[in-house]
């Protein structure tokens, strides 16, 4: 049998890549909250966690002005459309592919608003891969939705839908997937074309560098 029974995706520097939309938006926010421009490296840490909190901890902003923040980035989102400005991986759609045809349920567990999870995956074709949808409510109410409570989502929905959740596993690229998913004991396959660094990976159960070497972990065989 397979050694995972499931698999759990991180999606924004795992599956998609959405910087080219997502740091001229925050740049936009910055000014109108009349901040200085973010540099490069600032901009790198958004990837991953819930803005609400990154509003805060790398812009300054105190819990009313985040929340505030937080509107005007996901208006700016909505009027550009969700999948504007959002490429996919090269090879991870194959993966993803393949891990369906193998008959292993799949959810996404992603911060990024629900919405805007299910928009990129029907842009590039991809939503009938997954078992299950799980990502941060929209609006004021999913402000703070953490790792944590997106990984829960998505078991509680892949087990509703009859799939297998005692195995489970997370593809990731952020320290937060590591943190989201030790909630739950699940171990993490860290992939290295994303936005986090080796050392925030340090405590996963494996490191990818290429869709190639992700491939045969997520079919991996265990003794029966």
């Amino acid at each position: 049998m397979a050694s995972f029974t499931c698999v759990l995706w991180d999606v924004d520097g795992t599956i998609a890549d959405a910087s080219a939309g997502i740091f001229p938006r925050l740049r936009q926010v910055y000014a109108s909250f009349g901040l200085d421009d973010p540099d490069p490296e600032t901009l790198k840490h958004w990837i991953g966690p819930p803005m609400y909190e990154s509003f805060q901890q790398l812009a300054g902003l105190d819990p009313d002005q985040a929340e505030e923040a937080v509107r005007r980035y996901r208006e700016l989102a909505a009027g550009e459309g969700y999948a504007a400005s959002v490429s996919l991986y090269p090879g991870v759609p194959e993966v993803v592919r393949a891990v369906q045809d193998a008959g292993i349920p799949q959810s996404t567990a992603s911060t990024k608003p629900e919405n805007q999870v299910r928009a990129i995956l029907e842009h590039y074709g991809l939503i009938d891969a997954f078992t299950a949808i799980s990502g941060a409510r929209p609006g004021p109410e999913g402000r703070s939705d953490g790792k944590g409570a997106v990984i829960g989502w998505a078991l509680e929905r892949l087990a509703a839908a009859g799939a297998d959740v005692s195995r489970p596993v997370l593809v990731g690229d952020r320290h937060h997937d590591l943190e989201g998913a030790a909630e739950y004991g699940i171990p993490v396959i860290f992939v290295g074309w994303g936005f986090g660094d080796a050392a925030e990976g340090a405590d996963a159960a494996h490191h990818v560098s290429t869709p190639d070497e992700l491939l045969p972990l997520l079919l991996e065989h265990s003794p029966v």
